[in-house]
This record gives structure tokens, sequence and C-alpha cells, in this order.
């Protein structure tokens, strides 16, 4: 039965974390609004997907770090009451976080899960000084190099474009629109019939924000915003398989002690309780991401993705767990603060957000494990 509900706790784990982190690969999409939510969404969804599955071959080492092993003693790591504590502690902090619209890391949630578990179990039997070395520090430093690296890459690329002679348009969107005209008939006053459409002189006009902008000439014989649109596309999907590679073993690192199922079923069942997350629940942590930490223009959302995607795929490939929320979140802000458009009071709400995690997680995991064992 524990097994059973092992399970089915990390199933749900799998789940808040799709609901809180599969949308961020392509929030710079919807907030630039180069694709529509349910674009970005199922673009995200079927990129996450292949990245988890692509973990089962080349992220095996984050699958051994999250084990909980070398944190607390053997006897402890491998039991049922352990795993299952850390993961509803985990899934409890981060859809708590979802429903507020706060997106968290389910890294730092499952770091506190196993620091309260681990307290609760063996007091001061718990390794922090390889906690500190092989997961705060990382975590710590991920949003950092995010902020820098997304602020250089955007200097880079805009260096670039100018000197390729690009230049950004904004346009008015002025033409016609047929519209049908009904007119009395002689025979009733009643009675209506319509005319043929007459064409009519429109204008639109909306708040400045919503104004398209557009990068005008081409590049290679392209139309420069055709090419901006594909890699502002292609870095989204890049940064989503990246999540799934980093996030996808952390979890299946919960269903170890299953001896009779067969890993790879462990890494297909949480890719797709993660993709059932996002695409059922993860509304409110997109607008946070894409509309409130900043204004941004494609070449800006791309710059943001591609540094994500570099940190995330280079800390997966070397076995260290930063938190993709963290650095691409880091990297929106860092163009925000490129740019001056950042938004550094929803930035608090974010970093204190980020604070809660850890502990937040810790006092349930330990509860949940107090409880289990007694």
């Amino acid at each position: 039965m524990i097994l059973i509900a092992l399970l089915l706790a990390t199933g749900f784990l799998a789940y808040s974390n799709g609901a809180n982190d599969n949308f961020k690969g392509v929030a710079s999409l919807f907030g630039c609004r180069a694709a529509s939510y349910r674009t970005a969404i199922w673009w995200a969804t079927a990129t996450t997907f292949a990245g988890s599955i692509s973990a089962i071959f080349f992220a095996q080492s984050l699958l051994k770090k999250f084990s909980g092993k070398g944190l607390v003693p053997d006897a402890i790591a491998g039991s049922e009451a352990f795993l299952l504590a850390v993961a509803l502690g985990a899934g409890l902090t981060v859809i708590l976080a979802t429903l507020r619209g706060f997106p968290i890391s389910t890294t730092h949630g499952l770091t506190g899960a196993i620091i309260g578990v681990g307290v609760v179990a063996v007091g001061n039997g718990v390794n922090f000084s390889a906690l500190g070395k092989g997961f705060m520090l990382p975590l710590l430093l991920g949003p950092v190099l995010a902020i820098a690296l997304g602020a250089l890459l955007y200097f880079l690329l805009r260096l670039l474009r100018l000197g390729c002679g690009i230049r950004k348009e904004m346009c008015i969107c002025v033409g016609t629109e047929e519209r049908v005209v009904a007119v009395p008939q002689p025979g009733s006053i009643l009675a209506m019939s319509a005319v043929a459409p007459a064409p009519a002189l429109t204008l639109t006009i909306d708040e400045q924000q919503n104004c398209r902008e557009r990068y005008a000439g081409s590049f290679l014989g392209v139309g420069s915003q055709q090419v901006m649109d594909a890699a502002h596309f292609l870095s989204a999907g890049v940064v989503s398989f990246a999540r799934g590679l980093n996030d996808t073993p952390k979890i299946v690192a919960m269903l170890l002690l299953w001896k009779a199922l067969d890993i790879r079923w462990g890494f297909t069942a949480v890719g797709l309780a993660m993709a059932a997350g996002g695409i059922l629940q993860a509304r409110r942590v997109a607008v946070t991401m894409s509309r409130k930490i900043t204004a941004m223009n494609h070449g800006q959302g791309f710059s943001a993705n591609l540094a994500t995607g570099i940190l995330v795929i280079l800390a997966s490939k070397f076995g260290l767990p930063v938190s993709t929320t963290h650095v691409s979140v880091g990297a929106l802000f860092g163009i925000g603060l490129a740019t001056g458009q950042a938004n550094s009071r929803v930035m608090l709400g974010i970093a204190l957000s980020w604070l809660a995690t850890l502990p937040c997680a810790a006092v349930l995991a330990g509860t949940t494990y107090w409880l289990l064992t007694r």
C-alpha cells in the first residue's frame, strides 16, 4: 500500500511541477505576443516531454543526487516513509505557489523536503556540508549568472542586429473593412434587406504596449521578422527541453525504491504527469512570467531564452541541480534591467516566495514523516 501511495505522491509532485514550471520556457513567446497562450503551452508541453524522455540517457547523475543518499543515512534515505514524505512535502509546496501565481523552484522544494525529513529522522545526522556544496551553491548562483548572461546576450545580439543593418519598425493599422448595411424596403417599414458590402476606411488605435513591433529588412535573403520568429520559437523549445531534462530525474528519484518498476517507465510516467499539470493549471504562473516581470519584444525574449537554455543544459550535463525557475526568471529580469523596464516590485515578491519555499517544504515534509512514522 505504501508503494502505491508513493507512486501517487510522485505523480502529484510531477503534476505540480508541470503546473508551475512548464510555461517558463515559452513565457517570452506569450509575453511579446509572438504566440497565443494555447500555442505556447502546447509547444512547451511537447518539448518538455521530449526532454523528460531524453533524461533517461543524459541525466542519470541527477537521479542519484536526489535520492537523499549522502545527505541522510542510507537506511533512512532508502525507506518508503522518507521518499513519501519528501514527495508530498515538495508537491504541496509547489502546488500552493502555483495557485498564487508564484513561479518557484521544484528543486528548492525537494531540497527543503529532504532537509525537513532528515532533521525529524536523524537530527544532526543530516550532512549539511554536502548540502551546501552540492545543492545550495548551484541554486544561489543560478539566478545571478542568469541575470548577467541574459543582459550580456541581449547587448551582443543587439549589436549584431545593428551591424547587419536590421532596424525596428512600428506600424499603425490603417485599412479597409467591408460592412453589410441593412436598409428599409419600400413595401414595409419593418422589412429590411442587406445591400452589397461597402468598403470603409478604418484606423486601429491601442495602448502603446500593445503596438506591434517588428524587424524590417532581410537576413540572408529571408525576412528579418521571420528569422526572429523561428529563432524565438526554437529557443523556447530548447529551454523547455532543457527543463524536462533537468527536472524529470529529480522527481523520478522518488521511485528508485520500487525495484519492480523499470526506471524507463518511471521517466515516461513522470513526463506525462508534468505535461498534464502544464496543460491544465499553468495560466496563473504564465501571466506572472510573461507580463509582470518586464515588458519585452522578440529579440529580448529570444536573448532570455538563449541564456536560460545554455545554463540549464550545462547544469544537466555536469549534474548541477540548478533551478530552471531561478535561471529563467533571472534571465528575464536581466533583460528588464538592461532595457530599464524591469518591475522590481514583482521581482521582490517572487524572491520572497523563493525564500519561503525551502522552509515551507521542510515543515510540510517533516510533519508528514513524523505522522507516517508514528
